[in-house]
């Protein structure tokens, strides 16, 4: 392995941003009584950087609001500040493609379920490489596994506790597959544990309605935009693996994009092999991100 990448993962050269100052990722740590730690009590966002573009950046903020105030926490900076606070992070570390991960916590107090008095917030910031697929995984797709809903019932809150999904992925790493979506009690596909799930039924792109029972995810937004934009008849509603017509299915996320799903349970999905309105979906997302590069580079 090279040494610079190796300093990289050993965090030698990685900066994190912690209640107002930049930290060397070693030493960037929080108070032991933070009710994030204690409860889980916080929020987060995952925000693709491609080259110093931050992909649909107002989107992510706008989610980020939503679920401060689902869980009443005051947002700890303005926007315009937030916005450069990330520039800055981004700057600070040695990816061209990165992910930033944002965490804000109701903050540090004695260990109560109650909430005694208004508390100052926790953010944290940290920023990784953004991982690829190999091509190998393109051409081959992923595939999955489906599990009963085991998760609380707010789940369009950006939540950290997410005790749920890190057993269902720990059950896709065990059977050897990427990713574990949830079904409800009637066995309608609702989402997988770090994605949304599209299927392709009868030539429409199909995902669940956005409400309590899934993430509203940016790259979902982003893929159904991309599809009316290219004249793909879209419809959220509940859809089952078993429907006659599904000949693709496919998961959305800020680290994934547009990933083909080809197996799942066992079962091949279509012809086993990725499916052309997943390719292309996929394709146009990645143009987009080019075009936003670009224009940085010519503004």
């Amino acid at each position: 392995m090279a040494p610079a990448r190796l300093l990289i993962q050993n965090n030698m050269t990685l900066t994190a941003w912690v209640n107002g100052r930049f930290l060397p990722l070693a030493q960037a740590t929080v108070h032991i009584e933070d009710r994030g730690f204690q409860f889980a009590d916080g929020i987060y966002e995952v925000i693709a950087c491609f080259g110093g573009v931050f992909l649909d950046l107002p989107a992510h903020l706008s989610r980020l609001q939503y679920s401060l105030d689902a869980l009443q926490i005051p947002l700890p900076l303005p926007f315009p500040a937030l916005t450069a606070l990330l520039h800055e992070a981004y700057r600070r570390n040695p990816f061209d493609h990165a992910m930033l991960y944002i965490q804000i916590t109701r903050g540090v107090a004695p260990r109560s379920h109650r909430i005694e008095q208004p508390l100052t917030p926790t953010m944290v910031i940290t920023v990784r490489e953004l991982p690829e697929p190999s091509e190998q995984q393109l051409a081959q797709g992923a595939s999955a596994i489906t599990r009963a809903d085991i998760r609380w019932q707010r789940c369009d809150i950006k939540s950290i506790a997410l005790l749920a999904n890190v057993l269902g992925k720990q059950q896709a790493v065990q059977a050897g597959v990427d990713e574990c979506f949830w079904r409800d009690d009637q066995d309608y596909m609702l989402e997988g544990c770090s994605s949304n799930a599209l299927a392709v039924i009868n030539g429409v792109l199909v995902t669940h309605p956005l409400g309590h029972q899934l993430l509203g995810g940016i790259a979902r937004q982003m893929t159904l935009r991309l599809a009316a934009r290219h004249a793909i008849a879209c419809e959220e509603r509940a859809w089952r693996l078993d429907e006659t017509g599904l000949s693709e299915c496919m998961m959305s996320s800020t680290t994934e994009a547009v990933m083909p799903v080809c197996h799942i349970d066992g079962q091949a999905i279509g012809n086993g092999k990725p499916g052309p309105i997943s390719m292309m979906l996929r394709q146009w997302m990645l143009d987009e991100f080019s075009a936003l590069r670009q224009q940085k580079e010519q503004s």
